[in-house]
């Protein structure tokens, strides 16, 4: 999981990135219930932040006008933002996709991905269900997918979407190889069923804003806190789950099973996305050999294990080796 932190200038970016934070997310939080950032701002903070910080904006709630929500998606691609967010609510399906399919060629040339975005809470608003999340990023072509709200009276993601039902959406994402995020008030209360989702990136504002509240401005040290219980939860250290997840056991493990052979998938440096994708390409390129897939963060391990069983195939071992680093034998 990699931490984002939503600023609304530069000295805000600026402690983003001092405390930590992977991405830094360029919003407008006094735009009507969430809007986009000036141009200028967006730039300063794009030249500001260092290359290996990610540095994306928000369009927070569009309207319902291809050309121009498609012109604010190009304007986000000339200040290679890595990112844009392009948000629904009170949108019908067929418009939203419209309106993405827009916002891709309006990226062309650019690197700059595109991210579909739906509030959980739409419904109290009559807006778009938010359970159609991977149909319309699959449909408008998007990069990945966040998940926020909108509310402002206390309540956050949890309080609108389960964490089950979560977790599927974020797995199917992953196996789409879209980048995956959630966000809406997320405290450091919500971390551990965060690490369950497990999510590409982790989205927050008012944790990490002195005082606890997201008109206030971002603090550093609030942010390295967050970052380091994100870290120490993908690290292990703190477990999640109620119950270690066993690896399973079965026999055959010598090769009686007419196995070709043994491949190994590097997991180091890939997203949980990218690690899934690969072992589905090399069982469907070999449907005989046992993979060895080594899986450097432990909460994707919980992703792989889901991934097996829905495929149907078994884990044979897992175990720890000596950089820290799960390795988990996997027998189609």
């Amino acid at each position: 999981m990699l931490l984002m932190v939503s600023v609304q200038n530069l000295p805000e970016a600026l402690q983003a990135v001092k405390g930590g934070a992977d991405i830094v997310d360029v919003k407008n939080l006094q735009e009507a219930l969430v809007g986009s950032a000036h141009p200028n701002v967006v730039k300063q903070v794009r030249d500001a932040v260092p290359p290996q910080n990610h540095a994306s904006v928000t369009l927070g709630v569009v309207p319902n006008q291809v050309g121009t929500v498609a012109m604010a998606v190009y304007a986000a691609g000339q200040v290679n933002a890595t990112s844009v967010k392009v948000g629904f609510m009170k949108t019908e399906y067929d418009m939203a996709v419209e309106i993405l399919l827009a916002s891709k060629e309006a990226l062309k040339g650019t690197e700059t991905k595109l991210i579909g975005s739906l509030f959980a809470d739409n419904p109290m608003y009559d807006g778009l269900d938010p359970y159609l999340m991977n149909k319309l990023a699959k449909a408008g072509q998007c990069d990945g997918f966040l998940i926020d709200t909108l509310t402002k009276d206390g309540r956050n993601l949890f309080d609108f979407m389960p964490e089950g039902r979560l977790r599927e959406i974020v797995l199917e994402g992953k196996e789409a190889k879209q980048s995956t995020a959630l966000s809406g008030h997320l405290k450091m209360s919500d971390l551990d069923e965060l690490a369950r989702i497990n999510p590409d990136i982790v989205g927050v504002r008012g944790a990490v804003c002195q005082k606890g509240e997201r008109e206030e401005g971002v603090y550093w040290e609030a942010v390295a806190e967050f970052k380091r219980q994100v870290d120490m939860r993908k690290s292990g250290e703190i477990d999640v789950h109620a119950a270690p997840v066993a690896a399973k056991k079965t026999n055959g493990s010598n090769g009686s099973n007419g196995s070709s052979g043994w491949a190994v998938i590097d997991g180091t440096g890939k997203t949980c996305a990218g690690i899934l994708a690969a072992l589905t390409a090399q069982i469907e390129q070999d449907g005989n050999a046992f993979v060895e897939v080594v899986i450097p963060d432990v909460l994707n391990t919980y992703d792989v294990i889901e991934w097996a069983e829905k495929g149907k195939h078994s884990v044979v071992t897992q175990r720890k080796d000596e950089s820290g680093a799960t390795r988990m034998l996997i027998r189609p």
